[in-house]
């Protein structure tokens, strides 16, 4: 495996260096699209609907389009102007008791290696939320994105899962339910007879994808066996100083004192602060975007600050 983050856990005062791997990975066969006569690759280009040219990327800019049909294009310098998480730190929020996580919340899955000479950090943080039965909330910035993820063990590893935030979650509003009439005693007691008969310990290997199975023996036979739809592809052609936890009791020490006295101050109770960022309420960013918004002249509005030479691909 291949990390795609390296930054460090901020557990009070004690810093946990990890690399960042992605825990789960896509087996689904993947298609292109090609010409049926001669099996040739089909390729998009990106071509502007005012003018009609093709726009390489470094000429791409994203833009927002209201309800009311009002367009605002924004350059990199304005995403760069937005609050956003420490790009290397994984800041620990809160711990909460892991059976309060709803399951619809969890995204994609990370796992967690010690990127330290020295893993005790590492081991004590797993060996805690264990004993503890609980999982820490934190924030963690991957491709721009700031996300609220859930940190847990699982066999002594610390795994991330990236959680949806709660405005994401769709709400279950089904008119049909309500006139629903309430199953019976007897149907219950049928039910969880049947539920029991077929109650077993759950084993992921006793699962197969079996229509990709058959997929890859169906693709598999007609390269052994050729044909006018097979063809012929051409070939085309950080080290950093570990930081190490010095004295991990005194640094733990420190960090419950200071969090008794964040308990006590009426200023540091919510999360954000105490990840020492401010969080916009949804009335207060309605607002504000709303007031935006408003003050537009044109149907088309580009910020005028400067474009950067050097893109960042979207």
């Amino acid at each position: 495996m291949r990390s795609i983050w390296k930054g460090a856990i901020a557990f009070g005062l004690v810093n946990v260096p990890v690399k960042v791997y992605s825990a789960t990975e896509s087996h689904d066969i993947r298609f292109h699209q090609v010409h049926a006569a001669d099996g040739g690759r089909i390729k998009y280009q990106r071509v502007c609907s005012e003018c009609g040219e093709i726009v390489p990327f470094q000429d791409i800019d994203k833009a927002y389009e209201s309800d009311e049909g009002v367009r605002v294009v924004l350059t990199d310098e304005d995403f760069e102007k937005l609050p956003a998480a420490e790009k290397h730190e994984i800041p620990v929020l809160q711990f909460v008791p892991t059976e309060q996580i709803d399951p619809i919340l969890f995204e994609k899955s990370y796992y967690l290696e010690p990127d330290s000479a020295s893993p005790k950090a590492y081991a004590l943080l797993a060996a805690t939320l264990e004993r503890s039965d609980r999982t820490a909330l934190v924030h963690f910035t991957l491709r721009q994105r700031t996300r609220l993820a859930a940190l847990r063990t699982a066999d002594g590893v610390l795994v991330l899962q990236a959680l949806l935030w709660p405005d994401e979650v769709r709400a279950a509003e089904f008119g049909a339910l309500d006139d629903a009439a309430p199953p019976t005693d007897k149907e219950l007691a049928m039910a969880e007879t049947l539920v029991e008969s077929m109650s077993e310990d759950f084993d992921p290997a006793e699962f197969t994808d079996e229509y990709q199975m058959e997929l890859r023996a169906l693709l598999d036979d007609a390269i052994e066996r050729g044909g006018e739809k097979v063809f012929q592809v051409a070939e085309t052609s950080s080290d950093g100083e570990d930081a190490e936890v010095l004295d991990l009791v005194a640094a733990l020490q420190r960090s419950v004192k200071a969090s008794g006295r964040k308990q006590d101050d009426s200023d540091a109770k919510s999360p954000a602060k105490s990840s020492g960022r401010k969080t916009p309420t949804k009335a207060a960013a309605k607002k504000t975007a709303t007031k935006k918004t408003a003050t537009k002249k044109s149907p088309v509005s580009k910020s005028t600050a400067k474009k950067t030479e050097a893109r960042k691909r979207a």
